[in-house]
């Protein structure tokens, strides 16, 4: 699965890795419909890291249609929050 990080780039994350990252997506969707700033604060970046160490990283340069977008650090809870759907951010 292609996944997009806002200002950042694209990573290459392989199904396997999915479990893992939709219990980090779930703590992110229990955080944001909490309005605890912190807990979101944490769990984002939690994901974020995960997306970063799991997967590879795709050259800037080669252009691929992205299966989902993630915010990056930078987005506050209002932002992340009209992202959100049912299913988090990530499906599954």
């Amino acid at each position: 699965m292609i996944m997009r990080i806002l200002g950042e780039g694209q990573y290459d994350v392989a199904d396997a890795y999915l479990d893992q990252l939709n219990q980090l997506d779930s703590a992110l969707q229990n955080a944001a419909d909490a309005d605890d700033e912190t807990a979101f604060a944490a769990a984002l970046s939690a994901l974020l890291d995960a997306v970063r160490s799991l997967g590879t990283p795709l050259p800037a340069e080669r252009i691929t249609p992205s299966d989902l977008v993630l915010p990056d650090e930078t987005n506050g809870l209002p932002q992340v929050q009209e992202m959100l759907s049912d299913e988090g951010l990530i499906p599954g």
